[in-house]
């Protein structure tokens, strides 16, 4: 899952530079905490399939 993963890393960050989004907001509109989304950002942590979904839908 390492390239898929660095993948969606790099999705989210891209789009919170086109939208302008801080990571609250983000967080918030994934019903997620904002420590779970840096977890995820900084690759500490792989998202779970349940997150990784809900990530794809929302920034694609």
């Amino acid at each position: 899952m390492g390239d898929q993963f660095s993948n969606i890393a790099e999705e989210i960050i891209h789009y919170q530079k086109k939208h302008d989004m801080p990571d609250t907001q983000l967080a918030f509109n994934l019903h997620i905490s904002v420590e779970r989304l840096h977890s995820i950002k900084s690759m500490e942590s792989d998202p779970t399939n349940e997150e990784l979904t809900i990530i794809q839908k929302f920034v694609r």
